[in-house]
């Protein structure tokens, strides 16, 4: 049963990540970075056929030594599992340890490709982490928490943490912080409308889905839906930035990766963080041994 559900699984990423590099340029144009055709010439800057043969036995079986396929499966969907191209760089890696280049670059994922290349070695920055760990993206954004709008930032990270997709699951943050009202928990706070701060209900929440917007681009996942404010805020790279407003705008987007992801949110003493994840369901032995 589980090999079946994997097969599916796959299946499902696949028709997805090709999904995903047919709409690059889409996406690249919402989050407000340079828009335009996607330069495939900045990821064989970092792509080595033979290496990524022999360090993906999984692959090895599916595609053989099929220099396209390799890497088409590269820029689909390897380089956002984490897998490195050449041994010397992984994406995730360097967006998480260089994230001065998230407000430059956005979602135009090549181009970090070629910074590396062109500056980041010279630079001396992180292009591959020793760490392992299931993380995808992740993201840590400030907060005052003496505010009144604390307490909305605080509610709608609690109603998004622990939430886990399936592949091929949709996401919607509206539909999943419920409405902004009183009785849902939330407080008047400012509210960006209009080009201008006024007081609305739940004023606050697009911290949140601004720290989770940029976890997804962190990670790779594109916005299926995704509106930027009419004015820059402080609490993300300008261009990341994520509104909602009522059920007109919303953040959402689909797990485009083969495994369950889970999102993890705490906001804490001013702290908010969001974290994607992979999804590692606890088998029974392990969940008795806990509550032991």
């Amino acid at each position: 049963m589980r090999n079946t559900m994997k097969k599916c699984y796959r299946m499902v990423a696949a028709v997805l990540c090709a999904a995903i590099v047919l709409s690059l340029p889409v996406n690249v144009q919402a989050a407000g970075k340079k828009a335009g055709a996607v330069n495939y010439d900045n990821f064989h800057l970092v792509f080595d056929v033979e290496y990524y043969y022999e360090t993906n036995a999984d692959l090895q079986e599916e595609f053989g030594r099929d220099e396209e396929a390799l890497f088409a499966h590269f820029v689909q969907t390897g380089i956002f599992e984490g897998r490195s191209g050449n041994g010397e760089f992984v994406l995730r890696d360097y967006m998480k340890y260089n994230q001065d280049l998230l407000e430059l670059f956005g979602t135009d994922y090549g181009a970090y490709c070629r910074h590396l290349v062109e500056q980041g070695k010279e630079e001396g920055r992180t292009a591959v982490s020793e760490e392992e760990s299931g993380e995808l993206g992740s993201y840590v954004s400030a907060y005052d928490p003496e505010q009144q709008r604390a307490t909305n930032v605080e509610v709608a990270a609690s109603r998004i943490n622990d939430i886990v997709l399936q592949p091929g699951e949709k996401f919607s943050f509206n539909k999943t912080v419920l409405p902004r009202t009183r009785a849902n928990g939330y407080v008047p706070g400012p509210v960006i409308k209009g080009g201008r701060l006024v007081d609305g209900m739940g004023g606050g929440i697009c911290q949140v889905s601004s720290t989770l917007y940029v976890a997804m681009v962190l990670a790779g996942i594109p916005a299926t839906e995704h509106y930027n404010h009419s004015l820059p805020v402080e609490y993300a790279p300008r261009g990341l930035d994520a509104t909602i407003s009522g059920n007109s705008k919303d953040l959402k987007f689909v797990n485009t990766f083969s495994f369950p992801i889970v999102i993890k949110a705490e906001a804490v003493d001013g702290v908010l963080t969001v974290t994607l994840e992979e999804y590692v369901e606890e088998n029974e032995e392990e969940s008795t041994a806990k509550e032991l």
